[in-house]
Parts: structure tokens; C-alpha cells; sequence
């Protein structure tokens, strides 16, 4: 048919067609909301070598490989608190039982529920181990006393039952690159991937020690798969509302943390074209971690929400490997961002308000939820040269502004404050606001 119009009436049909063309196109661009760009992320080093990529991207794009699938919106406020893997250790305990284990979760329930809460943001892996039989991690010491002992109950399963029947979400709280702290745990399981990994000359560097502790190097393939698919196997397995990853990435900016698998991949990028600097080396890295745990999650739980928790401070962020910018504009990466804001209106460097907005304007999809991470231990305290102890109701300011600013809800930092002296006038303000 095209043809013969061609034929009786050639003008008329390059117009009318130019007409259909732009009209699809203008269908197209504004069918939907910000999609992945379709850039690979450097393929930086694995045990097979160095990648050939190239041209190596700027940091912040994203390889999108499956469809983009975004956790349901939230019905209310949301207003979490974080139970750190301390409010849940049980190693110093005489009674180390399954049912001492849950009348100390029952408890922070309760008190929880009795301040508003409706989410938990529960720690468990803490040190590149678990609270829950894993296939991929040794058991946490918080529960069987010694890492890679089996307490004889599955923690995680009834968290999720018991935070669940209290009529409140339940968010696993995992540490991505933290394998040991110092001398904590003090034993390190056979099965952990420290001990699987230091023997193996192809695995050198896939865990690196520095003064602080040892920590997964995420320049590795293989490293962001384990981190991954330790997500995902939370998510397949137990009846989670969300998976979150705090701040901790990049535990340094010191070049000699992974110096030799910036090297490789320097060589290789400079025969292609120029490389990335470290920083965005890293950040491409950390991307490239959070992107595929994303992917991972949403292939077995699509309704799932995937999170992080970084520090307020971007500049910061953008050092030790965090893309926060890309996490905020991005579909892909993230369903809920959370910075952690533990400052005041009268911090002289990065003051609430001004934080506040920053991350307000960083949120550029309107799927991705804002939550403000708030510092209740700080509340009544000496931090921050005393300035939490001008006000009992800094905290009510705080979720005030952030009302205003419409973020999505609060998460408070942590359990343990919610119900001490020191933070009793705050909580109490803090609650007639949320309340009001």
C-alpha cells in the first residue's frame, strides 16, 4: 500500500508519513519515567584477568540486563528503627536458648510498637556471616557464641513471624563489605570466605586487611556475585518487606587498599582508551555491586524493596565508593534511599535543613521513596559540642521539616534509644509529632 501511494501521490506521503514518525517519537519519549542508561559498568578485575572493555563509562551508568521492576508504594509514613547486631547479641548471654533469643526480640518489638514504629531495620550480617542457615555465609557469633556454630533455631524466620504478627514491616540490615572489625568476632568459621579465599593465589586480594579490619574487596567479579546472591538468597527464602545495605563501602581512600586490582585494570583501560580515576574506578565498582543485588533481589521477590543507608554528607559518600547521585536519579539501582542525617540545625558543616533539601533535590524518580535517617542516640546528649542539649525537641523539628520537605518517612538510629533516659524528653516530643 505504501508503495502505490508512493506512486499517485509521493508528496503527500512523505508528509503525511514525517507526521506519523514524529508523533511516535514524541509517544515514546514521553511514555514513562527515567530509564537505565545502556552503558556497560567497567568489568574491573576477576580471576580470569583483567576486562577488555573499550571504553570505559563514567561511573554512574548502568547495565540494565532484565526489566525494571519497582516495590509497590507505601500506604503510610513509614517510621523505622534500626536494631543494630549489638540489641541482638546473645554470645555473652549464660542463656544463649531459642527462647531467650525471642523474648529479647519480643522486647524490642514492644517497646518499638509502644513509640510508633512500624518497621524494623534488623542486623543480620553483620560480619560476612548470618542469623539465619545460610548457604553462602557461616553462622553470626551474635547467636551460637562462636561464628560458624548452629544455635539450633533459625533467628531470622522468627523475626519476620513476630514482626510481622505485631502488624510492622521487617527489613533485613546487611553489611556488604565488613568481614571483621578489629578482634570481632574474635574466631573467623572455616566456612568463612576469608579463611576459603587467603590460600588461594587466584583469589589474592578478594579480601583485603588494613589496620581496622578485614573487608570484601568489591574491585572482583566474584566478591559482588557472593554479596549479591546473599541478598537474593534472603529474599527467596524469608518473607522480608525490604533488604537494605548501610554506609559502609570503601572503608578507606587509601590507594593501597586495592592497589594491585587498580593496576590490572588501569593497563587494560589505557589499551582501549582512558582509564577512570580511582574514585570513579571504585564507584563504578560499588555500582556495579548495588545494580546486580537489585537484579538478584527483584528476580525472586520483584515486591521486595531493595535500600541503602549512606551518610549525609555526599562528598563523603562519593570517597569511599558511593554513587549517591546515580542511586537518586536512576531506576535500577534502589527502591528507598535513607541518609543517614545525625546533625542538627546548628551543625556548623552540613546543618539539618540544608541536608534535608540536598537530598530532596538529589531524588529525581518519583519511584524511588526518600527516608530520613535520624540520630535519637545523639538526642539529650553531649555530641556535637553539646548542642542536643539545647532542645528536647530537636528531633520533632526535625520530622517536621522533613514533612515539609515531603520526604517518604523516618528511620531512627537506634533501638537501644528509643526507650533510655537520656533521649526521654526527645522520644516523647518526637512521638506527639508524629502522632499530631
Amino acid at each position: 500500500m505504501v508503495i502505490k501511494l508512493f506512486h499517485r501521490h509521493s508528496l503527500l506521503a512523505c508528509v503525511c508519513l514525517l507526521v506519523i514518525a514524529v508523533a511516535l517519537c514524541m509517544a515514546v519519549n514521553f511514555s514513562g519515567g527515567t530509564q537505565p542508561a545502556q552503558t556497560s559498568i567497567p568489568e574491573t578485575i576477576s580471576s580470569e584477568g583483567p576486562s577488555q572493555a573499550e571504553e570505559p563509562p563514567a561511573s554512574s551508568s548502568v547495565q540494565q540486563e532484565s526489566p525494571v521492576v519497582t516495590a509497590p508504594a507505601a500506604t503510610e509514613e513509614m517510621r523505622a528503627v534500626w536494631v543494630p547486631y549489638m540489641s541482638l547479641d546473645m554470645s555473652k548471654e549464660e542463656d544463649r536458648s531459642e527462647a531467650a533469643f525471642q523474648k529479647k526480640f519480643d522486647a524490642i518489638i514492644a517497646g518499638s510498637k509502644a513509640v510508633g514504629m512500624n518497621a524494623l531495620i534488623v542486623h543480620v550480617r553483620p560480619f560476612g556471616d548470618a542469623l539465619y542457615p545460610s548457604e553462602l555465609y557461616p553462622w553470626s557469633h551474635i547467636v551460637g557464641g562462636t561464628q560458624g556454630v548452629n544455635p539450633g533455631y533459625d533467628p531470622l524466620a522468627y523475626m519476620v513471624k513476630a514482626t510481622h504478627d505485631a502488624g510492622m514491616e521487617f527489613h533485613a540490615w546487611i553489611n556488604p563489605m565488613r568481614v571483621q572489625l578489629g578482634d570481632t568476632p574474635s574466631i573467623l568459621a572455616q566456612t568463612n570466605a576469608y579463611n576459603l579465599w587467603k590460600e588461594d593465589a587466584a583469589k589474592a586480594g578478594w579480601i583485603v586487611q588494613t589496620d581496622t579490619g578485614k573487608y570484601f574487596n568489591p574491585a572482583y567479579k566474584e566478591v559482588r556475585k557472593l554479596v549479591a546472591d546473599g541478598a537474593k538468597e534472603i529474599a527467596e527464602n524469608y518473607d522480608v518487606d525490604g533488604i537494605q545495605f548501610d554506609d559502609y563501602f570503601y572503608p578507606t581512600e587509601d590507594a593501597s587498599f586495592d592497589q594491585a586490582a587498580y593496576s590490572e585494570y588501569t593497563q587494560s583501560a589505557a589499551r582501549n582508551g582512558t582509564p577512570l580515576n580511582l574514585q570513579e574506578w571504585r564507584r563504578a565498582n560499588v555500582n556495579a555491586l548495588v545494580q546486580l543485588t537489585y537484579s538478584e533481589i527483584k528476580s525472586v521477590k520483584p515486591e521486595v524493596q531493595f535500600g541503602i543507608s549512606p551518610q549525609a554528607n555526599v562528598e563523603n559518600d562519593l570517597k569511599i565508593g558511593a554513587d549517591v547521585n546515580a542511586w537518586c536519579s536512576v531506576r535500577g539501582y534502589v527502591d528507598y534511599i535513607c541518609p543517614q542525617l545525625y546533625v542538627n540545625f546548628e551543625n556548623p558543616t552540613l546543618p539539618f535543613n540544608v541536608a534535608a533539601d540536598q537530598w530532596k533535590q538529589m531524588v529525581k524518580d518519583d519511584n524511588i521513596k526518600l527516608y530520613f535517617g535520624l540520630a535519637a542516640y545523639k538526642a539529650g546528649s553531649d555530641a556535637d559540642d553539646g548542642t542536643w542539649k539545647k532542645s528536647n525537641n530537636i528531633l520533632a523539628q526535625q520530622v517536621s521539616l522533613g514533612r515539609q520537605t515531603d520526604c517518604d518517612g523516618f528511620m531512627f538510629y537506634s533501638w537501644e534509644y528509643l526507650n533510655a533516659d537520656q533521649t526521654k524528653e526527645e522520644i516523647q516530643n518526637v512521638i506527639k509529632q508524629l502522632n499530631g
